[in-house]
C-alpha cells in the first residue's frame, strides 16, 4: 500500500478520538459505533424498501446513548442517503442538534464509513475504535460563515478570516462546493479531504491530463466514481 495512503488512513481514523469542534472525543467515537450499527439497523432496512422513508415508524438499533436526533440523522445518512430531504434537515437540527453539531457528525459518518469501505474491500479486519483523547470542544464557528448555498451555513474562501484554520490553502482546493459542504466546521472538513485525496486524488492532480498519478487513469477513476455514486444514489 503506498505510503502517503497508510499515513492519511491512520490520521484520520485516530482523530476520531480526539476532541472535535462540536463534540467531545467519546461522542465522536459514539458516533463511529453508531455509524456502524446503522448497517444492521432492522428499522433502516425497513425504511429503505418503504416508498417513502416518513411511513415507516419505530425505533432505530441504536448501539450508544446519543441523542435520539443525532442517533437519527446518524442512521439516515448511512442508510438511505439518497432520499435525505432539506425538511428532513430542518425537522433534525429543529429539534436541538445545531448545524455545527450535524456538520461535525456527518464528517465522523463520512470518515467511518470510508475507511471501513476500504478495509473491508481489501479483506482486512474493521479496526477498533481509536483511543479517547480527554478534552473539551472548542466550539467556534466560523465568523463569516453565510447561508444560501447548501441546507447549512458555509464559508467561503473570500470570507476565510485569520482566525480561521487554513482549510482551502492545500494544493488545488479551490473552494468549491464539495469543498464547501463541511465548511461550517473548518477542522471536520480538513480532516475529510487531508483522508479523502489521498485515497482519490488532490484537485490539482484531477485536473492535470498529461500525467497519472495512480495505477488506473483517469478516466477509470471517474468511470469507478460514476458507478458507485450511482450505487449509493448520490444525486450530486
Amino acid at each position: 500500500m503506498r505510503p502517503d495512503l497508510t499515513h492519511a488512513l491512520d490520521t484520520a481514523w485516530q482523530a476520531l478520538g480526539r476532541p472535535g469542534v462540536w463534540w467531545t472525543g467519546g461522542e465522536r467515537l459514539q458516533i463511529l459505533s453508531e455509524t456502524r450499527a446503522a448497517r444492521l439497523c432492522g428499522l433502516c432496512r425497513r425504511r429503505k424498501t418503504a416508498l417513502s422513508p416518513h411511513s415507516v415508524a419505530g425505533r432505530h438499533d441504536a448501539a450508544t446513548g446519543l441523542r435520539s436526533d443525532a442517533i437519527e440523522a446518524i442512521h439516515r445518512i448511512v442508510s438511505d442517503p439518497g432520499r435525505l430531504s432539506e425538511n428532513w434537515y430542518r425537522r433534525t437540527t429543529q429539534s436541538g442538534l445545531s448545524d455545527e453539531a450535524y456538520v461535525e457528525l456527518l464528517a465522523v459518518v463520512a470518515i467511518t464509513t470510508a475507511v471501513d469501505t476500504f478495509d473491508r474491500a481489501c479483506g482486512a479486519p474493521l479496526r477498533a475504535a481509536p483511543a479517547i483523547v480527554p478534552g473539551e470542544p472548542t466550539r467556534r464557528r466560523p465568523a463569516g460563515a453565510k447561508r444560501g448555498l447548501g441546507w447549512m451555513a458555509m464559508l467561503a474562501p473570500e470570507d476565510v478570516t485569520a482566525d480561521d484554520p487554513p482549510l482551502y490553502s492545500a494544493a488545488g482546493r479551490i473552494g468549491g462546493n464539495v469543498h464547501r459542504a463541511l465548511s461550517l466546521v473548518p477542522e471536520a472538513m480538513m480532516q475529510f479531504w487531508d483522508m479523502f485525496e489521498a485515497m482519490y486524488l488532490p484537485q490539482d492532480a484531477m485536473r492535470d491530463f498529461g500525467r497519472e498519478y495512480r495505477a488506473i487513469g483517469h478516466a477509470q477513476i471517474e468511470m469507478l466514481a460514476a458507478r458507485v455514486a450511482v450505487r449509493n444514489q448520490c444525486v450530486y
